[in-house]
């Protein structure tokens, strides 16, 4: 793939002279100018090494007394070229940037639509929705973008809707979905394993061809090491015998983990463990080299979570990583889709201002999510549902004072009012879970309580005023370090915060950084000031 220049370079200072610069000065303007390549020198008399800019190819031979002499050249780099090139290759994109998945359609088609159009991969968020939204943003995508690169589609983990998991598989299966992007797994499951291996089969040089690319968000070793790893001969022989894998995909199976494309995800919005990145990071990079050392095929792992700053996008590709994954920072793009109030609550983020709250999907295993803690009262109340769940039985046990509170201040209902309507979801999504609240009284005390929890995200959708106290907005700290990243430039303003815009801007400071890093690890005199960038519009 060829790579060209993503925004010009600032304008270097005049060198015709040939004279290198010792400065502090200069190690930023070269920091600054990552495009141009960087002759490196080193004054005789007292071994301090400098810039000489511009450099050609060989370097300007010294005069005899001019007092330095070359000691290397640094050629330009770009943002295309900060992660695998591999990646880039297999998912035809410009740059190893992912514009993550946010439930609920938060990550619109849109946005998904923008991204690939900048040349980064975008993936829809349909995680939360029904199948027959899926099916429309699927029909969306494929009319816009065609079943080219630069797009994808979630599918979230179910461990409560098994039938919707596999509903959404199908869809993504029928409507030739090239990458799917899988997250929240805490196993490996049949909907999976039939999108990892569904169409593959052996060309006649050999190799084998997989029609779908499954990328897996993790933070535990155990499932990382189950992606990676070849689907399990089990899995694959019910597939089989349920007549959902052919014989030559099975055959196959023992050649291809589960997935190529491993995402670390670390400290994040919504479903996370809040592992730190530069922990988890080496140890999936461990773990890929055993794995694919025992197997013989490649596998890339990329890095999601915290990345809201262009320092931590280079941290994360000086580290090793293949590709990064942005989610939160996306969530005050213009093309999400949260209402106008939300995004400028999450604009004014600060680090700290995140907390964890029971999520919906998961509420009965006492999984959490991360969310934003300022001005809203979500996780206050959300939490507050969580302790009725494990101290009572049902709702009918409930005391007075608490149900008054539930009913008053979190429902804004009666329980009979909420139930009627919470009862007629569930007979049109899934008419079992209604005939298990009927047997079980603690389950319908849980579907209850994750209408509030389902509801307080679609508030932050469709902008509810009279509930903005209930939105619940999933992001992590990054969105801080973000906001205060782009404060006093043109992205503190929400409505120039395009998809497209946040991304260049995030990769092209990342350039920076990395060529301002490489300048200190040459012996320079690099200013702190070099490693700052401030966001500008970029083509």
């Amino acid at each position: 793939m060829t790579s060209v220049p993503s925004s010009l370079p600032r304008a270097l200072p005049d060198q015709r002279s040939g004279d290198p610069d010792f400065s502090p000065t200069g190690a930023e303007l070269a920091a600054h100018s990552p495009r141009s390549p960087i002759q490196v020198v080193r004054r005789d008399a007292d071994g301090a090494r400098g810039v000489l800019l511009p450099a050609s190819t060989g370097g300007p031979a010294p005069r005899a007394e001019a007092g330095w002499s070359p000691e290397g050249l640094l050629p330009g780099i770009y943002p295309e070229w900060l992660g695998d090139p591999s990646f880039r290759a297999a998912h035809g994109l410009r740059f190893p940037y992912v514009v993550g998945e946010m439930a609920n359609g938060i990550a619109t088609t849109t946005m998904v639509a923008a991204a690939a159009r900048t040349g980064m991969l975008g993936v829809f968020g349909a995680a939360g929705l029904a199948p027959d939204q899926v099916r429309r943003a699927v029909t969306e995508l494929r009319r816009q973008l065609g079943t080219g690169p630069g797009w994808a589609v979630n599918l979230i983990h179910s461990p409560g809707e098994r039938g919707m998991e596999n509903a959404v598989a199908d869809i993504l299966l029928a409507q030739g979905v090239r990458t799917v992007s899988v997250s929240a797994f805490m196993e490996l499951t049949p909907a999976v394993v039939r999108l990892a291996l569904t169409g593959v089969r052996r060309l006649p040089d050999g190799s084998v061809h997989r029609p779908v690319r499954v990328m897996a968000k993790v933070s535990r070793p155990e499932t990382a090491r189950a992606f990676m790893s070849p689907a399990p001969p089990e899995l694959v022989r019910a597939l089989v015998r349920d007549g959902l894998l052919g014989r030559e995909e099975a055959l196959l199976a023992d050649r291809l983990p589960v997935a190529e494309d491993i995402t670390a995800e670390a400290d994040s919005g919504g479903h996370t463990d809040n592992r730190p990145l530069p922990a988890l990071l080496p140890r999936l990079f461990a773990l890929r080299d055993e794995i694919a050392g025992r197997h013989g095929y490649p596998v890339r792992v990329g890095a999601a979570g915290g990345l809201g700053t262009p320092q931590a996008l280079a941290a994360a590709f000086a580290a090793g990583a293949a590709y990064v994954v942005t989610g939160s920072v996306n969530q005050t793009a213009t093309e999400a889709g949260v209402c106008e109030e939300a995004r400028e609550m999450l604009a004014g983020a600060d680090l700290a201002d995140t907390v964890m709250a029971p999520s919906a999907d998961m509420f009965e295993l006492g999984v959490k999510v991360q969310v934003l803690g300022r001005g809203t009262m979500f996780a206050h109340r959300a939490h507050f549902l969580y302790r009725l769940y494990e101290r009572y039985q049902s709702l009918d046990d409930l005391p007075e004072a608490p149900r008054r509170r539930l009913e008053r201040e979190v429902l804004r209902a009666s329980v009979d009012e909420v139930w009627r309507e919470t009862e007629r979801f569930w007979a049109a999504r899934d008419p079992r879970e209604v005939e298990r609240a009927e047997a079980d009284p603690r389950h319908r005390m849980a579907l209850l309580f994750r209408w509030y929890l389902g509801q307080s995200s679609r508030w932050a959708i469709t902008g509810d005023g009279q509930r903005r106290t209930d939105f619940q907005l999933w992001c992590g700290p990054a969105m801080g370090a973000f906001n205060h990243w782009v404060a006093g430039s043109f992205l503190a303003d929400t409505r120039a915060r395009s998809v497209a815009q946040i991304g260049l801007n995030l990769l092209e400071g990342a350039t920076v950084v990395t060529r301002a890093q490489q300048l200190r690890a040459a012996g320079l005199p690099v200013p702190a000031s070099a490693f700052a960038f401030t966001p500008r519009p970029l083509a």
